[in-house]
């Protein structure tokens, strides 16, 4: 690549007041399952500086750094931008996962119909991303799609705390989070870390945030740098196979459920399996205006971007 640009010094007081804030929207958007901090990043016009602000952390960074050059360095990967974005991430972070786990809790439905009417508008927005859809861009959707669909259901609802599979789970989130269309969230969900990190998270048990986010460190500076490439060289394929996975993964967020006994003794996991919603009642309702709610959520994303371009 050539040469990273350097941070600008022009930025006033009232531009980082809106870079905290689009960092907050970004934060938001991580933290509820379906909607990629990516995708905020792009609505909001920041994408782009972002990324090469992330591919600047390379080798000549670490020689800056080894060779005392702190100043230099810092400017070469915009530390000013992307401290204040982080900002706006942690906070949106910290101050929203409590209410996320409350609603996990006491309100499931509910709050798995928001994160299925927005992953179902995203395959509807992402598609329109694909410049033409010919046979390989097709194939690799339909391919995706039912291999994601199988995948999930072979979830298990208890996944391994091992600190090796934190680590993983931060590089792949990490890896999808950048990506406009995939929710890294939403990708702890199917790893089935979600949850299990929210609550360490809120009771502030830091060896779990920890692991996670030494993952998400040596993702974002490694995996999500070969991602990023894909994504520009390989357009469409890649934006067809991303349509794919999110239409496969509704399976996972489908808010009806039903338990059932395991069959394999007492220590068996118990598994899930997807119901029709019972008979119209407040409950149902409630359920379906907040899918409507999230659907039009990612809708009105989808407007913006376009209106800004």
């Amino acid at each position: 690549m050539g040469e990273m640009p350097t941070e600008s010094p022009y930025r006033s007081w009232r531009n980082y007041v809106t870079l905290g804030l689009r960092g907050i929207c970004m934060g938001a958007a991580d933290v509820v399952p379906g909607v990629s901090g990516g995708t905020i990043a792009f609505v909001t016009g920041i994408y782009e500086e972002l990324i090469n602000s992330i591919r600047s952390v390379d080798r000549r960074f670490a020689a800056m750094l080894l060779g005392f050059r702190f100043r230099e360095a810092l400017n070469r990967v915009q530390w000013r931008f992307l401290s204040t974005v982080l900002a706006g991430i942690l906070l949106a972070v910290v101050s929203l996962a409590s209410g996320i786990q409350w609603m996990l809790q006491h309100k499931p439905d509910l709050i798995w119909a928001f994160f299925f009417g927005l992953v179902a508008a995203s395959v509807l927005v992402v598609r329109k991303r694909v410049v033409a859809w010919r046979g390989p861009t097709c194939i690799a959707a339909a391919v995706s799609g039912l291999l994601f669909y199988v995948i999930v259901g072979l979830v298990p609802v208890k996944t391994p705390d091992s600190p090796w599979f934190l680590f993983i789970c931060g590089v792949v989130a990490i890896s999808a989070m950048i990506l406009p269309g995939i929710s890294g969230s939403f990708i702890l969900v199917l790893l089935g870390k979600y949850e299990y990190l929210l609550a360490a998270l809120n009771d502030r048990d830091l060896v779990p945030i920890l692991l996670f986010s030494a993952g998400a460190a040596a993702g974002i500076l490694s995996f999500a740098r070969v991602l990023a490439f894909v994504f520009k060289r390989y357009h469409d394929v890649t934006v067809a196979t991303l349509t794919g996975l999110m239409a496969g993964s509704l399976r996972k967020i489908w808010p009806w459920k039903a338990d059932v006994p395991p069959t394999g003794g007492v220590e068996a996991p118990l598994a899930q399996i997807n119901v029709l919603p019972g008979t119209v009642d407040g409950g149902l309702a409630a359920a379906i205006g907040m899918a409507v709610t999230g659907f039009a959520l990612v809708v009105v994303l989808d407007w913006m971007s376009e209106y800004r371009r």
